[in-house]
């Protein structure tokens, strides 16, 4: 029995040795290849930064630099041309990049006008006293009150007209003797505006009147009251204007440029402030021949029935008039939102052919024609059936930027001038670029900014050197001080370009010697502000994107404001009204 348990022992421990080695043999080797492979992968991802793409690290973490996160770097063999960047469908979602084709279509000029309620010229009319003598009572005493024609408006004492009226009566007793005398007393007092009734009461009573009334000629508001009680008038004296408001005008500023667009008979759909989301529409009846000399512009009349009282005079208004061009039947036109400027040239980007799920995007130089409102007619550069870019535009430029790619800042490509090398930049780099995935801390930042810019230019509007020159200093330092690492992805990237050109125009405004070189350099700033706007919006409150087509020398300058209101600050107190609303930023 001894023996057997031996044996059967011996047998076990044989049967485990062989159990390892054929383990080892068969599971040892591939063990060892998979630990391989997950270390050679590990070695193979690399971590960088979107924004400094030198920086190159082994495991994630923080930019050195800028303290952004770093993010996988992959170097798949995607299809990318040398002058096309990439962008996964994820990045596209995130940063919200939508495409259109361009087509063919009639194009319609679009012209937007600001402009004013103003009273019908033809229904003002001067209340004046036919009596001269002394305002005993006034039975209409205050401004916007509304007088009914035969209305009793006052009451004067006249010395003069109680002398007449002693005169008729001494000549209605010789009227059979005489009668021309006593026609002439009766028509004297018809000259002073009584009735035949009041004549033939002063003769039937025999008694003098002291207090005559004063009888309304129209019906109207009253607009301007001239007198007060107790005041002595004379004869033909106005005592109220009266303004008939049941039709009104609305005069639309056309600036000189857009004259050639705006033809009597046009019809005119507009907006009051006051009454939103209500639409009028009219036609233009008379447009100014003599331009304004100070703001440039011409008015173009509209006539409104204004039976409910609803339209004021003084309401700000805005209009649109929209006309075919003229010899052109069709035409390439894209949405304004497809298109960046940069210093004279104009780009939009195409989409080319691509292998996979990813799109690749190409930066293209385009030829403008006239502004349609929100679009453009294109001349050259683009062709029917092309696909371009219309919404997220500064999010691919971003991401053709940070890959070193032909941008709108680098049309030429290559390192950023901040001079890194983004040659090997991959598809998720592109894709954190792409992200428009704004943050609270983001939009506060830039919203304080904002209100930063609109002291600075309030200050212009008031011709106000001092405080321009102290609200630029403060606004330089706020720039200064606003911490890039706020900023992430996409925003990262328009922050550090935009607000590095910003600071260079405040640099210049903070040394300004005079409100004029602070000006000069407005027009930059205004444009990198806007910029920053658009891609942080939206805000608490809309923004109104508005342009002068007087300032820089005739090329026409943009700024923005939280008031719809034109106040010019390119000119201030000299053209204070010149410019026009182009855009609103929700």
């Amino acid at each position: 029995m001894k023996k057997l348990n031996k044996t059967t022992l011996y047998i076990a421990l044989g049967t485990l040795v062989i159990g390892v080695l054929l383990g080892a043999l068969f599971f040892g080797g591939n063990n060892k290849s998979s630990q391989d492979t997950t270390a050679q992968e590990a070695e193979q991802t690399i971590w960088t930064c979107t924004m400094h793409p030198q920086i190159r690290k082994t495991e994630p973490g923080l930019c050195p630099i800028c303290g952004m996160e770093l993010v996988p770097l992959n170097t798949d063999g995607a299809d990318v041309g040398p002058s096309e960047v990439r962008m996964t469908p994820t990045a596209m979602q995130l940063a919200n990049v939508q495409t259109s084709v361009v087509k063919r279509q009639k194009p319609v000029k679009e012209i937007r006008m600001n402009g004013k309620v103003k009273p019908d010229e033809r229904k003002l009319f001067s209340q004046v006293s036919h009596i001269p003598g002394r305002l005993e009572q006034l039975l209409v005493d205050f401004t916007g009150e509304y007088v009914s024609s035969g209305q009793t408006v006052a009451y004067i004492y006249s010395p003069e007209l109680v002398t007449a009226q002693d005169e008729l009566l001494e000549a209605y007793k010789i009227k059979e003797t005489q009668p021309e005398l006593y026609n002439a007393a009766r028509e004297k007092l018809k000259n002073w505006k009584l009735s035949e009734k009041q004549i033939d009461n002063i003769i039937s009573t025999g008694k003098l009147q002291e207090r005559f009334p004063v009888i309304a000629d129209k019906s109207g508001i009253v607009s301007n009251k001239k007198v007060n009680t107790g005041d002595y008038v004379t004869r033909g004296q106005a005592l109220f204007e009266i303004a008939n408001l049941n039709t009104v005008w609305i005069m639309f500023d056309v600036y000189e440029q857009d004259l050639t667009w705006v033809n009597k008979g046009d019809v005119v759909k507009f907006t009051v402030q006051s009454l939103p989301g209500r639409v009028f529409k009219s036609k233009v009846d008379f447009i100014d021949p003599v331009i304004d000399p100070a703001r440039r512009v011409a008015s173009a009349r509209v006539q409104v029935s204004n039976q409910s009282n609803q339209l004021k005079p003084e309401m700000f208004a805005t209009g649109v008039i929209e006309t075919p061009l003229k010899k052109q039947n069709e035409a390439l036109v894209i949405p304004k939102s497809a298109v960046m400027w940069t210093g004279e040239r104009s780009i939009v980007y195409v989409q080319e052919p691509s292998a996979g799920s990813g799109r690749n995007f190409m930066l293209r130089e385009v030829v403008l024609g006239p502004m349609l409102g929100d679009s453009y007619v294109v001349k050259e550069g683009l062709e029917e059936g092309e696909e371009i870019v219309t919404n997220g535009t500064f999010s691919v430029d971003a991401a053709a930027q940070l890959a070193g790619k032909p941008s709108m800042m680098n049309p030429e490509g290559g390192a950023m001038s901040m001079g890194h090398n983004h040659g090997d930049m991959n598809n998720n780099a592109t894709e954190d670029v792409g992200r428009k995935n704004i943050n609270d801390l983001e939009q506060a930042t830039i919203y304080q900014l904002v209100q930063q810019y609109e002291l600075l230019k309030d200050a212009l509007v008031d011709d106000d050197f001092n405080k321009s020159k102290q609200l630029a200093k403060s606004f330089y330092k706020a720039m200064k001080q606003t911490d890039m690492s706020n900023f992430s992805g996409a925003e990262h990237i328009i922050w550090m370009q935009h607000s590095s050109n910003a600071l260079n125009a405040l640099e210049q405004m903070k040394e300004a010697k005079n409100i004029g070189e602070i000006r000069r350099y407005l027009k930059p700033l205004s444009g990198q502000i806007i910029t920053i706007a658009r891609h942080f919006a939206p805000f608490k409150k809309s923004l109104y994107v508005m342009r002068c087509p007087m300032a820089d020398k005739n090329k026409g300058a943009d700024w923005i404001s939280f008031e719809g209101e034109v106040k010019n600050p390119y000119y201030g107190a000299e053209m204070l009204t010149c410019g026009s609303v182009i855009d609103t930023i929700q």
